[in-house]
């Protein structure tokens, strides 16, 4: 970026009327019937039943290739509804034949929000099927300077630019920049965590970015890696972010990213966000750092927004051509290459300049994002290139930056995201 379980052996149900309590005891005959088995390659959206290994699941947003074995829980993807197929598991005990209650079992209904002091869902849960992304910039360059609760409502998923390296290797720290809150008039922690707050409250997503164009952090061994992931989760529990953004312009290690990013998702949680923003560069060969990284992280990884922009020509996933920056061909034909590559469609989303000032080269009309938003997703609107499938599941868009398209009149996100909903 420029700086710019098991059967159920015995049932006990407590029908309360009258002030009499009337109970039953027995065995569950037989296990609910399974639904239609789980397919990698099916679409679930919330309330579709699935089943897998024996179990029922219900799938509790929009997803595709999350395993319900692998992906249910609390905060997770899938419901499991229990056991399925007809058998049951006999007692090794005989029931107890105690006398009923003589007082009437607890009648409290199960709350149906959130326990006090439990942390809100966040992740890919809470994320619309197709989204649009922007950077927020945590410093003055000429854009216009927002406090984050002024970011238009048009973005779903907001990335701070930049987490700050430390003396530490691998180490992360957060620091609000002076030059901004004089622009903005004032601008304390405490404000920027409340507006934190403020966007979870409309339903939004606040990431950690961490590198940029002059980013310096480096994770190169395994004492980086686990600086890195404890850093990143105390910034994480410090002002609420939902989660990370790598960002690293001046190259990874695949081997100690993909580690330290798996230890900071035990920290935080199946529900964190993990998001990369490579440049074109990077995601050409699947053997390349960053497109092994996130291939590497699959199972985990939110989504990656490749920077179609400041770039020469590149390859597109035929190899018949190099595409020049700037057009609709370019976008698609480099998008459909971690498309065929391995990444889930639902892993990859456009990322784009707000404005022909946001970046050096590579500006296009958010109609033209459209339209390769378009191609990619049913094989309409497409210049001379043509995917070689459709891609449904395609994310959304990035842009940088929010400031930008705010200082360019948000002609950017005013256009893309209505579209986005148009998207099968």
């Amino acid at each position: 970026m420029k700086r710019s379980r098991s059967v159920i052996l015995a049932t006990v149900t407590a029908l309360v009327a009258g002030g009499a309590a009337t109970y039953f005891t027995g065995y569950a005959s037989a296990a609910a019937a399974c639904a239609p088995a789980w397919s990698s390659t099916a679409v679930y959206v919330n309330g579709n039943a699935a089943s897998q290994n024996g179990h029922n699941y219900t799938a509790k947003w929009w997803n595709q290739n999350e395993s319900p074995a692998t992906h249910s829980g609390q905060w997770d993807v899938w419901a499991d509804n229990g056991v399925c197929g007809g058998g049951t598991t006999p007692p090794t005990t005989t029931p107890p034949t105690t006398t009923p209650p003589t007082t009437t079992p607890p009648t409290t209904t199960p709350p149906t929000t959130t326990p006090p002091g439990t942390p809100p869902p966040t992740g890919t849960g809470q994320l619309p099927k197709h989204f649009l992304t922007g950077y927020w910039q945590n410093f003055d360059n000429g854009a216009a300077p927002l406090k984050l609760a002024a970011v238009p409502a048009t973005y779903d998923l907001i990335a701070v630019a930049f987490a700050d390296a430390t003396t530490t290797p691998g180490a992360v720290t957060f620091n609000l920049d002076p030059g901004l809150a004089t622009a903005v008039g004032g601008y304390t922690v405490a404000q920027f965590k409340a507006d934190i707050q403020t966007l979870h409250s409309r339903g939004k997503k606040v990431i950690i970015s961490v590198g940029g164009e002059k980013g310096t952090v480096a994770v190169n061994s395994t004492a980086a890696a686990t600086a890195f992931a404890d850093s990143v989760y105390s910034l994480i529990q410090t002002y609420g972010f939902d989660g990370v953004d790598i960002d690293l312009e001046n190259g990874l290690n695949p081997t100690y990213m993909a580690s330290a990013l798996r230890s900071l998702r035990a920290k935080a949680g199946a529900n964190l966000i993990i998001t990369m923003a490579p440049q074109t560069i990077d995601m050409q060969n699947p053997q390349s750092s960053y497109f092994k990284l996130a291939l590497d992280i699959k199972d985990i990884l939110t989504v990656v927004f490749t920077q179609y922009y400041n770039s020469g020509a590149m390859l597109g996933c035929d190899n018949n051509a190099a595409y020049g920056q700037g057009n609709i061909n370019f976008l698609t034909a480099l998008a459909c290459i971690p498309l065929q590559n391995g990444l889930r469609a639902d892993q990859i989303a456009l990322g784009l300049p707000a404005s022909t000032r946001a970046a050096g080269g590579g500006y296009v009309a958010p109609s033209v994002v459209n339209a390769a938003l378009d191609c990619l997703a049913r094989a309409t609107n497409c210049g001379t290139f043509r995917p070689p499938a459709t891609y449904p599941g395609i994310r959304g868009a990035m842009t940088w930056s929010i400031n930008w398209d705010v200082t360019n009149g948000n002609g950017w996100a005013n256009t893309i995201d209505p579209h986005l909903a148009t998207l099968p």
